[in-house]
């Protein structure tokens, strides 16, 4: 029987799976009302997973990585706006 750790770590590797597979199909989808759609299914599965990820963290079945240093968030920054602009 499933425990309660490996159920949360389950459904919410499925949820990222989801989130994943929206995003690619939102991107190459030209009807403009199934895109709506998309969109609004892969909002309801974020919502979705930011609870579950909430859940998982509180009970201690999820530990986040550590926090970057400031250092390294203002290099990733830099590099992303040179990137955007070349």
């Amino acid at each position: 029987m499933f425990q309660d750790k490996e159920m949360v770590n389950d459904y919410l590797a499925g949820l990222n799976a989801s989130l994943t597979g929206y995003s690619n199909i939102i991107a190459q989808t030209n009807n403009v009302e199934l895109r709506q759609t998309l969109i609004s299914l892969r909002n309801q599965d974020e919502s979705r997973q930011r609870t579950l990820y909430s859940y998982a963290l509180q009970k201690g079945h999820y530990k986040p990585a550590a926090p970057a240093s400031e250092e390294v968030v203002q290099q990733l920054k830099n590099q992303l706006m040179n990137d955007m602009q070349n």
